[in-house]
């Protein structure tokens, strides 16, 4: 199955900030047993970020997105998504009574900002915003479940654990490992790697990754990852191959 992501910010185009949340997401969903088929990263514009959600639906049975759920101005993630699919945002009470109970509990002025957060498209399932103020939303849109998460990090963190459980593949496991090949440059190795990619015939996907050890010598770190509906299957495939390319490593420099 196919999963998306989007991450939207200003912040994140202009290179101010390390788009960690993409890196986190994508490992969640890979080890769920999807296969990430589209990245997008959008500015907070309306336009964009409503084009992003209507190119990406039906194309991925998952998508999930980080930024725009705070009380800014340009934090316009959920009523772009409602306006670009005409869906009706709703006040949602028991949202708006946490949002001011923190407050309260802040010392702070309870805003029309801070009310803002508690809007949700009609129809949505909310997630628990454990260590933040606005939640995350869950919206079914046709063949494609929607989730949309905070930007803040550790925010994102605490709801990527909520979902993952939610979305997890019960037939479809991902596993992977690497080696580091010493004094191999990658155009040697690669004729080897497509041979062994023939040989598995899609079960596994075989990335190497050059660099330069302390010594200034080529070095090459080869990942091997595999995907099949038991987890040990994917495990020991990965091992197998792995053993395969250190065989191959021994006979270049032999």
């Amino acid at each position: 199955m196919k999963a998306c992501i989007i991450t939207i910010g200003n912040e994140i185009l202009k290179g101010k900030t390390v788009n960690t949340n993409f890196t986190e997401i994508g490992r969640m969903l890979y080890f769920s047993g999807y296969d990430v088929y589209r990245g997008m990263i959008v500015p907070d514009v309306k336009e964009e970020i409503g084009n992003a959600f209507r190119s990406l639906a039906g194309l991925c049975d998952v998508i999930v997105s980080s930024g725009g759920l705070g009380p800014t101005f340009d934090d316009i993630t959920v009523a772009s998504f409602g306006e670009e699919f005409k869906i009706p945002l709703v006040l949602d009470k028991e949202t708006l009574l946490t949002i001011k109970r923190i407050t309260e509990r802040r010392g702070v002025e309870m805003t029309k900002e801070r009310e803002k957060m508690a809007l949700i498209p009609e129809g949505s399932t909310l997630i628990a915003n454990e260590v933040g103020t606005a939640p995350g939303i869950e919206y079914q849109k046709e063949s494609t479940i929607i989730f949309m998460l905070p930007g803040v990090p550790v925010e994102m963190r605490s709801m990527l654990k909520q979902i993952e459980s939610k979305i997890k593949l019960k037939d479809s496991f991902y596993a992977e490992n690497s080696i580091l090949i010493q004094g191999i440059y990658e155009a040697t190795l690669a004729p080897y790697v497509t041979e062994l990619m023939n040989k598995h015939k899609g079960k596994v996907y075989i990335k190497s990754h050059p660099m330069i050890n302390k010594g200034g010598e080529s070095a090459l770190e080869v990942e091997v990852s595999a995907k099949s509906e038991m987890l040990e299957t994917s495990k020991s495939t990965v091992a197998e191959v792995l053993r395969e390319i250190r065989s191959i490593e021994k006979k270049i420099k032999s």
